[in-house]
């Protein structure tokens, strides 16, 4: 890998484990998945014909769908900053110089003045006009009598939870037995890890569903691809409906007796789907799957580290951290001082996302071969695709917004928002491409900003090395529990459902800044001569625009998007 990436977490010491082997969800158990498993990423013919046969539409239909820790001096020199984001670092900040100058020296002029009101807080009154109400149930235990289903989830840790859930409510549907998932193991996640409490997972899904640890020891001892009994995402289509599994799986279970779903990546409609059915999906999202111990002690200590010590806690933490919400209560306990608030910021910037994107990010021809020669090892169906179809250009993907923001574009984001130089800011994420180059951008407009890394010690680290969906799950924390919350990209898993538990959980006081990229890749575009408080006043005007309280809309994920009477009920 290119020493331009920055590896927040390192991987090395499992690449020479068997990339077809699997992790049980809770205990890190293995199993060994069929040779019929697709890609834990993409589907290759599926995906290569459908783009074959497409074209451009077919492309943006698909795309559709260390730094420093903190300073003691927000002061900043407004002649510095000019220099140091001038025509002299254009290498090193893209096209973004220009820009990153301007901003540098307005937040050096504002630093003393009021923050925008509405960057802290929703929209009180629509917001709050929903609570949570999940857990209420109307129906009697499944039986399961029909079969048992085994689910090997792939993905990272935000796309495995969606699995669970979504099998969760496939079991009810099908009056199966579900056996206590499992995580694929790829070449991109390698992990084997405990994620959830698994005797709490069981014990509060009772009421809906039967589920077992394991298969019953006759049906342990079958080949279930020679019974044909393995079905892959590639024989399921995506977000299909409950009539599909009615239809093409009961008489699977029905004369084999189980059925082993592999991948099962986003291959249950959101809707149609019967009432009780979207909120057991709910109820398994928010209520049932809860970090596993040491995942929530280490994430309360991020916590109280991220509000400087300040012994407050915040009004998700017990929902996040269980019982571990009460040691960020021990210090200063009974002192007026106010807690330190922070926005946390998701960048979506690692280089699969980057390389699948086919955007450009201004590294010239040396980050056009990098990526290329990326997509040819692990993206070959997308390399391949790139090669015989005429698809859309870089420039013309951007119009669309179909790319993901650059660290450089999420800061003048942040800084034409209005959030000042002394703003706490915790960066979630994995590896960065183009590494702390990248991340300067950040670090010298914000210098109070840092990573999970910053705050945890080696030592305090250690036993999640190695591990990238524990490390995701400390992210995701990080994330839900922040005073204000900004995505870069809609189509990110972890800002989804960061979202979706900010508005459940969240009471109306928890915002989330989601970006219209569209908007803003038209406002990006004008980065040469656009004046600083024009582009102030279009970004805050592009951003203000997705501050709307709405209902869930039709098809919309359930996880994202909650208020609906499915999963939260109306206060009046």
């Amino acid at each position: 890998m290119s020493s331009n990436h920055l590896l927040i977490e390192s991987d090395k010491e499992h690449e020479t484990l068997d990339r077809s082997s699997a992790s049980n969800f809770f205990s890190g158990s293995l199993s060994t998945p069929s040779s019929r498993q697709s890609s834990p990423r993409m589907e290759p013919s599926r995906f290569l014909k459908k783009m074959k046969r497409k074209g451009e539409k077919a492309w943006l239909q698909y795309h559709g769908r260390k730094t420093n820790a903190f300073v003691n001096s927000s002061s900043v020199s407004v002649k510095k900053e000019l220099k140091k984001f001038g025509k002299g670092k254009r290498s090193q900040y893209g096209v973004y110089g220009r820009m990153l100058a301007l901003a540098a020296h307005a937040l050096a002029e504002g630093q003393n003045k009021r923050e925008p009101k509405d960057l802290w807080r929703e929209p009180v009154v629509p917001a709050s006009a929903w609570m949570p109400c999940a857990d209420q149930r109307n129906w009697e235990p499944s039986g399961g009598n029909n079969g048992y289903i085994l689910v090997t989830a792939n993905g990272g840790m935000n796309q495995q939870r969606v699995a669970i859930c979504n099998a969760v409510v496939l079991a009810r549907l099908l009056n199966a037995t579900l056996v206590v998932p499992k995580f694929m193991y790829s070449s991109v996640w390698r992990d084997v890890s405990d994620i959830y409490q698994e005797e709490h997972f069981i014990n509060y899904l009772t009421p809906d569903i039967r589920m077992v640890k394991e298969l019953p020891n006759k049906l342990q001892s079958l080949d279930l691809e020679a019974i044909g009994s393995v079905v892959t995402d590639v024989d399921i289509p995506k977000e299909s409906k409950p009539s599909f599994y009615l239809k093409n799986i009961i008489p699977i279970l029905l004369r084999n007796g189980v059925v082993h779903l592999l991948g099962f990546g986003n291959r249950l409609a959101f809707d149609p789907i019967p009432f009780q059915l979207q909120r057991l999906r709910c109820r398994c999202n928010f209520h049932a799957l809860q970090f596993a111990p040491k995942i929530q002690e280490t994430g309360a200590l991020l916590l109280r580290r991220l509000r400087k010590h300040e012994g407050h806690s915040g009004p998700l933490d017990h929902y996040l951290v269980g019982p571990y919400a009460d040691s960020i209560m021990k210090e200063k306990r009974g002192q007026s001082a106010k807690a330190s608030r922070y926005l946390a910021i998701h960048l979506r910037f690692e280089i699969d996302m980057v390389a699948h994107s086919l955007c450009e990010f201004g590294g010239g021809e040396e980050e056009r071969q990098e990526l290329e020669k990326y997509r040819e090892i692990h993206l070959p169906a997308l390399a391949h695709l790139k090669k015989t179809t005429k698809l859309p250009s870089p420039a013309e993907i951007r119009s669309e917004g179909l790319c993901p923001l650059t660290p450089e574009e999420a800061v003048l984001m942040l800084a034409a928002l209005g959030f000042n130089r002394k703003t706490h800011v915790f960066v979630a994420g994995a590896q960065i491409y183009g590494g702390t180059r990248r991340l300067g951008a950040l670090n010298s407009l914000y210098p109070y900003l840092v990573t999970k890394e910053n705050l945890l010690s080696a030592t305090e680290l250690e036993p999640f090395k190695n591990f990238s969906s524990q490390l995701a799950a400390l992210d995701f924390i990080g994330c839900t529990a922040a005073n204000a919350f900004a995505m870069t990209d809609s189509g990110s898993q972890l800002s989804s459902l960061v979202s979706g538990y900010r508005i459940y959980y969240g009471g109306g006081k928890m915002p989330t800044i989601r970006p219209n990229k569209r908007r803003l890749a038209a406002i990006f575009v004008k980065n040469s001569t656009i004046e600083w408080k024009v582009f102030e006043q279009r970004v805050r005007k592009a951003v203000r625009q997705t501050k709307h309280i709405q209902s869930r809309s039709k098809g919309r994920s359930v996880y994202r998007y909650p208020r609906c009477k499915e999963c939260m009920c109306p206060t009046d």
